[in-house]
């Protein structure tokens, strides 16, 4: 089964049940300009790790590399009316519209989440609108579409094929799953191929075809213009698993990746399971600087969520999550060897806990991007969405440690450290015993609450897998999760505050906004909270079908992918023609 492949069927209930080396001196120079990097060019990527201020852009998932979707903002509106669609036309009735700038079209599926960036719009999705003549919506294609911030009006379209090996490595209908990173005139994204690709922002509308790439099947109008492609299945061996799905961020000209590996159609072999699952990569030029494989054969299903970075306690740090469900910590800066400088691990399973086909265990995986808020890391705990619901949790995890500082190590008869492995980290038949960690930096773990004191925790007081990162702001913690229940959790201590049942699953992540919290759900309806350590629902807007995306602002503006539609949302403000 794949990630993103839509159960539209599947509405969970109250009463439903639960489911489912050169010389010495060309060394010696090296060195010292790895330090020029460290010293000079990372102190100002981390730069933009600030709320962006009103009529700022949006430029990557979460705002910045630290992931953290939270932004400052005066009256970002709390209820709209979308208006009405013509179901056979899809025509756009705007009679009763309130506060929506305006609606562009989008493909049959969508996952990827809106960036803006300059006087641009960027939206992965799929073929469905056809916007290109030569591709017609009947071809099924990834597509990245740029749209006009201003009006909504089409752009250009990057166009991606399906890949040969069909469904196992690029699921049909799928699309781009992957959300952009956009710094000036250049944008990275990884396609449903696992490429990643650089794009100049312009497409052609300037005239020009930026290299070194330059073999465009088709230049001009509406087309976009590619910069340079990695295909990371042929550069580095990784075999993705139905699809790639990673949002990459970057670290001065360090491009840091995800590469999607994973196990074949058994679920339980890892065909590449040397290829890398982390890369950085130079962002000017394609080049790859360094590569890890550190979740090996341990990988339990994919490689699919995305990395964060941050400076903490003055080191540049370029944190990836794990498909064996161990977040990893490296030295964000170029390599001599090739490989990362691995600064600590943190194992977010239980010892105990066991993997078993489709999900069916306790031990997890991790598709949610890492958060970085206030020198501490957020971490949630997922799974295919397809492998249903299950107990999750949420670690709050402290960045200073190095080495192992899982809660917990294991050890054999001998007392000997027992190396990772798959199914289950601890064998206790064999002698094996799980002991805590005295190099431990979990700050706080989160399960749950038992808010009524009965000393159990009902499914609405669980926490269940998730597929979003938290968003922290004012010392307050939010989250969905994949069985509907919005979490609100004090950041410092993990002591749960509030949960609200949404009656169907959350695919995005939180925004914070105004002093109040934005969340899709499947369903298709946006909830508006206020941030409080009081549960207070403001109001519930529904968009006329299923969301998957995660809300983002930018000036005083909402943009919501939903899965057909991309929509502006201002307040009072009259809709563009």
């Amino acid at each position: 089964m794949m990630l993103f492949n839509v159960l539209r069927s599947v509405r969970r209930k109250h009463w439903q049940s639960q489911w489912h080396s050169a010389g010495h001196w060309q060394s010696q120079w090296h060195s010292v300009l790895c330090w020029v990097f460290v010293l000079a060019v990372v102190p100002a990527a981390f730069a933009d790790q600030e709320p962006v201020p009103p009529g700022g852009d949006c430029a990557q998932w979460g705002g910045s590399s630290a992931r953290n979707n939270v932004r400052q903002a005066r009256d970002v509106p709390v209820e709209w009316n979308v208006g009405k669609f013509d179901r056979k036309t899809g025509a756009w009735d705007r009679a009763e519209a309130k506060n929506i700038q305006w609606v562009a079209r989008l493909g049959a599926q969508t996952y990827g989440t809106p960036i803006v960036a300059g006087d641009k719009v960027f939206c992965a999705t799929n073929n469905g609108a056809g916007w290109l003549a030569r591709y017609p919506a009947r071809v099924d294609l990834g597509c990245l579409l740029a749209f006009s911030r201003s009006d909504g009006s089409f752009v250009w379209q990057h166009s991606v094929e399906k890949h040969a090996a069909g469904n196992d490595v690029d699921w049909a209908h799928q699309g781009i799953c992957s959300n952009p990173l956009v710094e000036g005139d250049r944008l990275w994204v990884v396609t449903n191929r696992g490429e990643v690709v650089c794009l100049d922002t312009q497409g052609f509308a300037d005239g020009e075809n930026d290299g070194p790439f330059d073999k465009e099947a088709v230049t001009g109008a509406g087309e976009s213009d590619v910069v340079w492609s990695f295909d990371m299945m042929r550069e580095v061996g990784s075999v993705q698993h139905n699809m790639a799905s990673c949002s990459v961020t970057a670290v001065g000209d360090l491009l840091l990746v995800n590469t999607s590996n994973g196990v074949d159609e058994s679920h339980e072999n890892v065909p590449a399971g040397e290829a890398p699952s982390f890369l950085a990569l130079d962002k000017r030029s394609g080049k790859l600087l360094w590569s890890d494989n550190s979740p090996g054969r341990n990988i339990l299903h994919g490689q699919w969520a995305s990395p964060a970075a941050a400076m903490l306690g003055g080191v540049p740090q370029a944190i990836f999550p794990g498909g064996d469900g161990w977040v990893y910590s490296f030295l964000a800066e170029p390599s001599d060897s090739g490989k990362p400088t691995l600064l600590w691990k943190f194992d977010c399973n239980p010892k105990e806990s066991v993997w078993k086909g489709s999900g069916r265990g306790e031990r997890a995986e991790l598709i949610a991007a890492p958060v970085v808020c206030d020198g501490h890391v957020y971490v949630v705990t997922g799974h295919d969405p397809e492998f249903g619901e299950a107990d999750g949790r949420i670690w709050c995890i402290d960045p200073a440690r190095r080495g192992d500082v899982s809660p917990t190590i294991v050890v054999d008869r001998d007392g000997k450290p027992v190396a990772p492995r798959r199914a289950q980290a601890a064998d206790v038949a064999a002698g094996e015993v799980v002991r805590p960690n005295p190099n431990s930096a979990a700050v706080w773990e989160y399960v749950g609450r038992d808010a009524d004191g009965d000393g159990q925790r009902a499914f609405e007081e669980q926490m269940h897998r998730s597929l979003a990162m938290v968003a922290v702001a004012d010392g307050i913690l939010v989250v969905g999760d994949l069985s509907g229940l919005v979490h609100c959790v004090d950041a410092k201590t993990g002591q749960g505050h509030w949960t609200y049942d949404m009656l169907a699953a959350i695919w995005g992540s939180p925004l914070v906004a105004d002093g109040k919290v934005y969340l899709t759900d499947e369903d298709g309806d946006v909830a508006v909270f206020q941030l409080s350590t009081e549960c207070n629902l403001l109001a519930e807007n529904a968009m006329g079908e299923a969301i998957y995306t995660t809300p983002v602002l930018a000036g005083n503006t909402l943009y919501i992918a939903a899965q057909s539609r991309l929509f502006a949302i201002e307040e009072s403000h009259a809709p563009a023609p």
